[in-house]
């Protein structure tokens, strides 16, 4: 992947805010149809192939609020796999600080709601999931290439 490929405006606070509002709105219509609806990704890598998604909710680490963010994932045995990507921007997603800093969360995939402890998959646990990630959602190498930073992979385990 060459990084000269990066979309110029991918940084750019418009981004942050088209990313914001689409999130909002696919959290909604994922809730009110049971996960029946907004269930697989379909962009990018995921118009040929579409990628599952999940709702996890999370905890603000300064503001305490609840937070919900629509991830595509997959699973490695009991544990579910989600990438920081943020769509290869430089910068970590407000969800993953979150988390490294109140671990317990939620997940809803469908109708299905479940208690979970994030943890920062180590280098080598990384090495063994990317693969797996990544013929799942293509595009988290193209994320990968384009972001000034190594972008994380968490482990949502079952608590």
């Amino acid at each position: 992947m060459d990084p000269n490929n990066k979309p110029k405006q991918l940084n750019s606070p418009f981004v942050t805010t088209v990313m914001k509002y689409a999130g909002k709105a696919h959290v909604w219509v994922y809730r009110k149809s049971g996960g029946k609806i907004g269930a697989n990704w379909r962009v990018g890598a995921g118009l040929k192939k579409p990628v599952p998604t999940l709702l996890l909710e999370h905890t603000g680490r300064k503001s305490g609020k609840t937070f919900v963010s629509p991830l595509v994932f997959i699973t490695d045995g009991q544990d579910v796999i989600v990438v920081a990507s943020q769509g290869g921007r430089d910068t970590d997603p407000q969800w993953y600080r979150n988390l490294v800093a109140i671990p317990d969360a939620y997940i809803e995939i469908g109708s299905d709601r479940r208690a979970v402890r994030a943890q920062t998959a180590s280098p080598e646990e990384k090495a063994r999931l990317w693969p797996k990630l990544v013929d799942a959602y293509a595009d988290f190498d193209t994320y990968q290439s384009w972001a000034d930073r190594d972008i994380p992979v968490i482990i949502l385990k079952p608590r």
